[in-house]
């Protein structure tokens, strides 16, 4: 089976653009892909969690 990426902050922030304490602004708005903290206290994103989260950010537009 294989396991699902998980990324560190800094390849999110880089993938995202915006810098560290903004990102935990977003999160604390409630509008930042869910975190996974790790037993040895890394901070974790899944690949999956992110593109979810990047598709919510979707705007439809007119041709």
């Amino acid at each position: 089976m294989k396991r699902e990426e998980l990324l560190k902050l800094s390849d999110v922030l880089d993938t995202i653009g915006v810098s560290r304490a903004a990102f935990y602004r977003m999160r604390a708005r409630g509008q930042a892909p869910r975190l996974h903290k790790l037993p040895n206290g890394h901070i974790r994103v899944r690949r999956s969690d992110l593109d979810a989260w990047l598709d919510g950010l979707a705007v439809e537009t007119a041709a």
